[in-house]
């Protein structure tokens, strides 16, 4: 407060109680924390239950065609004899029927055909198998979700099958992997990550088929992954927010703005960093580090190596 020629003659505080409110922030951000949890695990819980759903009936019918592989080789060369012989039949008429049903069932065909069909379905059965394996793969589901040492490449390219329909009609996967080594990690939480930028980075993707290229390398006792895509960019004023819970620039039903917040948490858990780039028009880069070995709290709370 001044007076008339400007002077200082006094002051006036105004003191706002935000218990409240820091309260509320407090339970928004444990409600987001348990959300991204809960999200986490019902993308484990529905590859695991798909994997074990799918194995079962895959295991007999895979059994089943190799027997039914050998019964049909059987059948052709039963049926073999049977041609041999038939230089060996003097009546006409059952020659001539021989013939006409040869010609009616298009022998020749069905004997150059039922292995091709029989090659072409067991591949087919063992593209299944490895699929299943990928999602088993992917959710560790014989794993469990402790700490363990794991392949980066391994579990990267289980993500990518589990998500190929996802991106096979928007954009070619191009992989440049580097020498590095298995790391100390949660694995089906990395694939999850993986997941979430491959996913994203489909959709950003336009009408024109682009590229997503993977590619990884190691640092000081680091590993790193970038994910490159040619998709739309992100405008700077979004880039400082790309992590933030619930922020997303897709159409309503289209996104529900986790899936970064939940990768960042996530590389936080394992003592790493991400890091995107971004230019409207050519495309987006994640950039995720991640320690080979995770250090430990010492006595005083801090972290060190081991």
């Amino acid at each position: 407060m001044r007076d008339s020629h400007g002077r200082i003659v006094g002051a006036i505080e105004t003191l706002q109680d935000v218990t409240s409110r820091k309260l509320a922030e407090q339970k928004v951000q444990q409600a987001q924390l348990e959300l991204e949890q809960l999200v986490e695990d019902r993308t484990a819980q529905l590859a695991a239950g798909i994997a074990h759903e799918i194995n079962n009936p895959i295991g007999y019918i895979f059994s089943n065609f190799n027997m039914l592989e050998t019964y049909i080789e059987n059948l052709l060369a039963m049926l073999k004899s049977y041609e041999d012989a038939e230089a060996d039949i003097t009546l006409p008429e059952v020659v001539a029927k021989l013939h006409a049903m040869r010609e009616d069932v298009e022998l020749d065909f069905l004997k150059e055909d039922i292995p091709i069909l029989m090659r072409e379905s067991k591949e087919g059965i063992v593209r299944v198998r490895k699929i299943v394996q990928d999602l088993k793969d992917f959710s560790r589901v014989d794993g469990g979700q402790d700490w363990q040492w794991a392949n980066l490449h391994q579990g990267i390219d289980s993500t990518l099958n589990v998500v190929s329909n996802e991106v096979k009609y928007k954009a070619d996967i191009v992989k440049e992997y580097g020498a590095i080594p298995d790391i100390e990690c949660m694995p089906s939480q990395i694939n999850q990550v993986i997941l979430n930028i491959v996913v994203n980075a489909a959709h950003a993707i336009g009408a024109e088929r682009g590229k997503i290229t993977i590619r990884t390398g190691t640092g000081d006792a680091t590993v790193w992954i970038e994910i490159v895509d040619t998709g739309a960019g992100i405008p700077k004023e979004n880039l400082s927010r790309v992590f933030d819970p619930f922020f997303t620039t897709k159409p309503i039903g289209k996104g529900t703005g986790l899936g970064l917040s939940l990768s960042y948490g996530i590389v936080q858990k394992h003592q790493g960093r991400i890091e995107v780039e971004s230019e409207v028009g050519k495309g987006t880069c994640f950039r995720i580090t991640l320690p080979i070995q995770r250090a430990c709290p010492d006595s005083n709370g801090k972290d060190v190596a081991r």
